[in-house]
């Protein structure tokens, strides 16, 4: 009798993929923005987004050990609510477009920085016609090869984590700091900004935590799921709090808080450059093209799979599961097309604020999905009524702030999603239809 097979993914290369799925270039595009809301709280207010995630990821925790279906998210709540049609054609729609509007965000972070060096660099057309760009050879590269787009994923992976590091220790020991001076600053910055000012920056800057449940995918190849996603997903999440913590303390601390907020799209890269001249700002500048290209092709390649699943599923236009192979070709082509409409019709700003509200709406559903199936698995009432809670003012704080801030900007994205529901609304009825002939 053959002994067991063992699985090829063990704990740390768990955490490995989880890691690399969170950090996709969110501390280059956040951190400018957070330092132009809450000044020096900026480390603290990002580092916070980190317990914001641990509610986010307690659903899918409890949910991914009890299904232990690659599905993740989509899988996850349609079986929760089996007998709705209309909540699996919704929880199709919102994360696929919140997969979308983080392409979206990767791909523009991309061109910031691999623009910042140029005479072109505050040209906004040259730096959306570089997003889009990126984001169809990517595009191509995924239906090109699963092969070929795995092992430039590897390499990118491994190099955005040895380039983030060295910018981190750069930056720290290039630090000369009065700290009594310091100290009074922080306390400034902190009676001037109220306690929900520095909760809004925790929650626009939710996106960046996005990625941890890519472990989920992974549970047919994973050793001991009941073990390692919990393992993974909460110990990858401590390790990129810190991560992000650390880069935006040393920024904060070595360049200039006016730099930081008036290249808020490219602050890395301008503040190191101030520090170590071009070295340094080709070194941020590389991290984060690094960064951002290693997150646009894992986005693609495990969103737009799951997005095929869904139209096989009938919740999405048919033609979206067409596939060459085992690569949904189609799924691809949308996902591109829809992310480079979204990158020319926003700035950096409702791309990133979109991605944020999508993400937490996504992760309160995935909370009221583990508060319905509480008794299955085993989770806590009174944790899940609190992630609920949690998510759900993440969600109503950003808004807020949209609406006295930029109300056109709450606007365009009040309307994204009313087209969103809506489609999913018909969906849903087409679905239905389908199951029943």
């Amino acid at each position: 009798m053959e002994g067991k097979q063992r699985k090829p993914l063990g704990l740390k290369e768990l955490i490995a993929i989880a890691v690399g799925g969170m950090i996709g270039g969110g501390i280059f595009t956040i951190l400018g923005i957070a330092v132009s809301l809450v000044g020096f709280l900026a480390p603290w207010a990002i580092a916070l987004g980190g317990i914001v995630a641990f509610f986010a990821a307690y659903a899918y925790v409890q949910l991914g050990v009890y299904f232990r279906d690659e599905g993740a998210t989509y899988a996850f709540f349609k079986r929760s609510f089996s007998g709705s049609h209309l909540a699996a054609s919704f929880i199709g729609w919102y994360t696929s477009f919140g997969y979308i509007a983080t392409l979206a965000l990767y791909a523009y972070t991309f061109s910031a920085y691999a623009n910042s060096g140029s005479i072109w660099a505050e040209d906004l057309w040259v730096r959306k016609g570089l997003a889009i760009a990126v984001l169809w050879i990517f595009a191509l590269i995924n239906i090109w090869s699963v092969r070929g787009m795995g092992k430039i994923e590897d390499a990118l992976v491994y190099a955005k984590l040895t380039i983030l590091a060295v910018i981190s220790m750069m930056l720290l020991y290039h630090t000369h700091v009065d700290w009594e001076r310091f100290v009074h600053a922080l306390a400034d910055d902190f009676e001037q900004s109220s306690v929900l000012q520095i909760l809004t920056v925790t929650a626009v800057t939710f996106v960046a935590y996005e990625g941890f449940q890519l472990v989920i995918n992974a549970v047919r190849d994973m050793e001991a799921p009941e073990r390692n996603i919990p393992r993974a997903i909460y110990g990858s999440i401590v390790l990129v709090s810190a991560v992000y913590f650390i880069m935006a303390l040393a920024a904060v601390l070595a360049i200039p808080v006016g730099d930081l907020i008036r290249y808020k799209e490219y602050a890395l890269a301008a503040g190191a450059e101030a520090i170590l001249g071009n070295f340094g700002r080709d070194l941020v500048t590389i991290g984060a093209v690094f960064a951002t290209s290693s997150a646009i092709g894992g986005t693609m390649f495990g969103a737009s799979r799951q997005m095929a699943r869904i139209a096989d599923d009938g919740y999405f236009p048919a033609v979206l599961s067409v596939r060459k192979g085992t690569i949904p070709t189609h799924a691809i082509l949308a996902m591109a097309i829809l992310a480079s409409l979204l990158v020319l019709a926003g700035g950096l700003r409702l791309i990133l604020e979109f991605g944020s509200i999508t993400f937490l709406l996504i992760s309160m559903l995935m909370a009221i999905a583990n508060y319905k199936m509480r008794l299955h698995t085993g989770a806590s009432k009174s944790l899940s009524l609190l992630a609920i809670a949690v998510l759900a003012g993440g969600t109503v704080l950003i808004l807020i702030y949209e609406y006295h801030t930029k109300p056109l900007q709450m606007a365009a994205i009040i309307l994204l999603y009313v087209i969103l529901s809506l489609s999913a609304w018909l969906y849903s009825h087409l679905g239905r239809r389908r199951a029943t002939s």
